[in-house]
């Protein structure tokens, strides 16, 4: 018997402030689920993002709390080119989320920007520089 990487879970304060800024990322969250206490969207390759409210948590868990500060979980999502990256950080940030990062050339090879989802997780937008 072998564990197979299946999904990436997060545990939210606000649902449908969470399905919203991910649908803003692409996630196909199903019509409703930002009224679930659990929801779900599939990611390439077969994976899948689960959200579960703070609630939902502690009626299995008695007595969690979230932890303390952010920066504990971050997502990476990798964007067509560069443009992409700085029109994506530009939108959500003018929406209102916190804009962790403003994008930049990394001295690995990629633009890189990083913005906050509702919970202050990092969600980390790249994509490769143009070959010199």
């Amino acid at each position: 018997m072998t564990a197979r990487f299946d999904a990436i879970g997060l545990v939210v304060s606000d649902m449908a402030a969470s399905v919203a800024f991910y649908r803003r990322l692409g996630f196909a969250f199903p019509d409703g689920a930002g009224d679930q206490p659990h929801a779900e969207a599939g990611l390439p390759g077969g994976l899948r993002l689960m959200l579960d409210t703070e609630e939902t948590v502690r009626s299995f868990l008695p007595g969690w709390r979230p932890p303390a500060g952010g920066g504990r979980a971050s997502l990476a999502l990798r964007c067509d080119g560069p443009a992409e990256v700085d029109a994506l950080y530009d939108e959500l940030v003018g929406s209102g989320y916190h804009g962790e990062l403003k994008p930049w050339d990394a001295f690995w090879g990629q633009r890189y920007a990083v913005v906050h989802d509702p919970d202050g997780n990092g969600v980390d937008l790249f994509a490769p520089l143009a070959a010199e």
